[in-house]
């Protein structure tokens, strides 16, 4: 298995899978916290109209999904907060919009699309030296902000209505926050693709709240989760020739039953003594 490690290509890939796994588990811990679980999904399916933009005009796909990534999560606040709308009606109207514009554009899109599959499903193989700086980069930003204004991201996570009563700058960190989540949902199609990503930032985070319940110990605990399926992911994708953003997932969620069901033997240790 090892000998992978002689490729050029699958070393970037494993740093690619590093990074995006860790900042993937802070994000999603912040996303749990907050209930912004359907937020992430509308997000999420809209990205696909920016891939499909981007076939269609000939650009970076993923600079236009990135652009529709954080258009949609601004919008969504602003449907629901300024015209008075349902969040979760907001999210609707957006996750339909993206998925429709997406399959227009790709569609109209002469010739077949041969990285599509790519990042419906993921192939985090494929990665390029470009693609690792801007990992990287956003793993640095992810980290600067996040120690600059932790006190802050944390008390918004719990509850923001009380943040803003005690005069933390809520609105600032809202938006920061909310267009990072836009970017790291962006970074991570690559990875596992749309259909699979909310299983990326979700599972650990909810494995990592069965033992710890404070905002940093559970982001902490997650990430190791996170890093640990996805190496291991990639090493077993890659010795049996199949997809590595399905068995990244099917990791977490043994990872998941696993933790729960030593917690419930725990519990019925402790009843029974």
């Amino acid at each position: 298995m090892w000998q992978f490690l002689e490729y050029g290509f699958f070393v970037q890939a494993l740093v690619a899978v590093a990074l995006l796994s860790v900042c993937s588990a802070v994000i999603g811990t912040y996303i749990i916290s907050r209930r912004m679980v359907a937020i992430s999904g509308g997000i999420t399916h809209a990205c696909f109209g920016g891939l499909g933009l981007g076939y269609y005009l000939g650009i970076s796909p993923v600079l236009m999904a990135a652009v529709f990534a954080i258009g949609s999560s601004l919008g969504v606040d602003a449907l629901s907060s300024r015209l008075r709308l349902r969040e979760d009606s907001a999210i609707a109207v957006v996750w339909a919009l993206g998925m429709a514009l997406g399959v227009l554009f790709v569609f109209m899109t002469p010739g077949y699309v041969p990285e599509l599959n790519a990042f419906l499903f993921g192939n985090i193989l494929t990665v390029s030296t470009p693609d690792l700086w801007a990992f990287g980069a956003y793993a640095l930003v992810l980290a600067s902000f996040f120690a600059w204004k932790r006190r802050t991201i944390v008390a918004v996570a719990f509850d923001r209505d009380f943040a803003a009563v005690s005069g933390l700058p809520v609105k600032m960190v809202s938006l920061v926050m909310t267009v990072l989540v836009a970017l790291c949902i962006v970074l991570t199609i690559r990875l596992v693709g749309i259909m699979l990503l909310m299983s990326m930032m979700s599972l650990p985070m909810i494995t990592a709240e069965v033992w710890c319940r404070r905002f940093v110990p559970v982001a902490v605990v997650s990430a190791l989760i996170s890093l640990a399926a996805s190496v291991t992911g990639l090493f077993i994708s890659a010795a049996v020739d199949v997809p590595c953003s399905a068995v990244i997932v099917l990791l977490l969620a043994a990872a998941f039953v696993v933790a729960k069901i030593v917690q419930s033997l725990k519990k019925s240790v402790y009843l029974h003594n």
